[in-house]
Parts: structure tokens; C-alpha cells; sequence
């Protein structure tokens, strides 16, 4: 028993001096060892998957519920989760993890899109859009998600009654250094925070 706790002491300790070293690279240019990457997707999938337990699903089909959906995705979410017709944006290509396309999954289970899209997911950029929009909205926009991949750029844009916003006004914007910043190092993680039954 005495030699478990010694090794345990020694574990946590090597661990804490690894921690406050600062030698992990924690650059968003960097990603992951495989054993982390598959670390944190299951603590996520876990935890999203016991949280959005129980979660009751309203009428998703309602077609004002989905144009207002719509709006608000057209507003908030195409800059890293894309639209047709948009194929990439600044902010997004600098996100690690990558943002699940959102255009050609959309969202298995309402549920945990729900609890996903209020809560947000730590150590990605998916904020908790419930602090700033109450449970209706979170369902219209869930209720939009579902029918995304179904639409092409025109009917996306008349839904949403506005072009997607890629961060400079609706309009792709791209600057011309790409080959800097696909180098060796970079790889696409695209859908890494994407939760199993996000797609």
C-alpha cells in the first residue's frame, strides 16, 4: 500500500511539474498528441451526453420556430460553422479544434445540440449563447440546424433574409498568405469539439 501511494505522489507530482513548466505547447496552430485529443473528446462526449439527459424536445418543426432559427444562425454562427455557399472565414480557419460544419451535418440529437449551444464547450471557441438568449431561441435555432444541410446559398439566404456573416459583412474574405499558414505543421481537425451526435 505504502509503494502505491509513493508512485501516486510521484505521478501527481511529475504531472504538477509538467504543468507549471510551461513547456506544453498550447498554440491553436499546434494540436493534440493522440492520447489527449482522445482524452478530452471523451471527457466531452461524456459530459454532453449526462447533461442533455432529460432534456425535454419541443416541436422542432414549427416553420416560423425555423426562419427565426435561421436568422439567428445567419447572425451568430456562420463565421466558424459555415452556410451554403460559404466555404471557409478567417476566424474559422484559425479555430482549433475546428468547428463541426454545421452546413453538411447539421445536428443528430436535438437534445445535446440544445445543451451544447446554451452552455458552450470549455477549451473551444463555442460560447454559451445562453447568457445572452433565452431557451426559445436556442430551440429555433436548433430547429434550423436540423434543416441547414437540406438548403442551398438561395434558399439559406431567403430563410435567414440575410447572406451568411463570415465576420467582414457577409462576404468571404480571404487573404493570400494560405501557404504560410498550411504549412508542415498545420492539419485540419475540422469537427474535433463535434460531439458524436452533433452531425
Amino acid at each position: 500500500m505504502a509503494m502505491v501511494l509513493l508512485v501516486l505522489v510521484l505521478v501527481a507530482a511529475a504531472v504538477a511539474a509538467f504543468v507549471v513548466s510551461g513547456s506544453y505547447d498550447i498554440g491553436a496552430d499546434r494540436p493534440h498528441g493522440a492520447l489527449t485529443e482522445r482524452v478530452i473528446g471523451t471527457l466531452r462526449d461524456r459530459a454532453i451526453e449526462r447533461h442533455a439527459d432529460g432534456i425535454t424536445v419541443p416541436d422542432l418543426g414549427d416553420p416560423q420556430r425555423i426562419r427565426r432559427g435561421a436568422e439567428h444562425y445567419a447572425e451568430m454562427c456562420t463565421s466558424c460553422h459555415l452556410a451554403p455557399g460559404l466555404q471557409q472565414t478567417e476566424l474559422r480557419k484559425g479555430l482549433y479544434p475546428q468547428p463541426p460544419d454545421l452546413s453538411k451535418h447539421g445536428v443528430h440529437d436535438p437534445a445535446e445540440a440544445f445543451w451544447v449551444i446554451k452552455h458552450g464547450v470549455k477549451l473551444t471557441a463555442m460560447p454559451a449563447w445562453g447568457r445572452s438568449h433565452d431557451d426559445a431561441a436556442i430551440w429555433d435555432m436548433v430547429a434550423f440546424v436540423r434543416q441547414l444541410p437540406n438548403l442551398d446559398q438561395a434558399q439559406f439566404e431567403a430563410m435567414a433574409g440575410r447572406a451568411a456573416d463570415d465576420g467582414h459583412g457577409g462576404h468571404e474574405h480571404v487573404h493570400h498568405d494560405e501557404d504560410a499558414q498550411d504549412g508542415p505543421d498545420h492539419q485540419d481537425h475540422e469537427g474535433e469539439y463535434d460531439h458524436e451526435h452533433m452531425h
